[in-house]
């Protein structure tokens, strides 16, 4: 179950680079695409948090769970906001461009 700690990583890594590679692209075309997948992403990766969380409760190991619950909120926390503001950041920088 170790992979889903990686798979959470990836995938929140996955998250944050989707709006800058967009960013950086020059045919600024297909925002709503990324931010889908950037999202996606996000949630996919707390969804193997939860699940990793639950994997711990069903074997009972409370210690890694006590030493790693404040952890995981913190981390849980900084995801979802980062992806959310570098969201909103790629749709103010897109809108302004298509406007001009």
């Amino acid at each position: 179950m170790g992979w889903l700690n990686i798979a959470s990583l990836l995938l929140g890594l996955v998250a944050w680079f989707l709006p800058i590679i967009y960013l950086l692209r020059k045919n600024k075309t297909n925002w709503g695409q990324f931010a889908i997948v950037s999202m996606l992403a996000c949630a996919i990766a707390l969804i193997c948090q939860i699940r990793y969380t639950q994997y711990l409760v069903a074997i009972e190991d409370f210690s890694a769970l006590m030493d790693t619950a404040q952890a995981v909120t913190v981390s849980a926390i900084t995801l979802l906001s980062i992806t959310v503001l570098l969201n909103i950041f790629t749709f103010t920088r897109t809108k302004r461009h298509t406007i001009i």
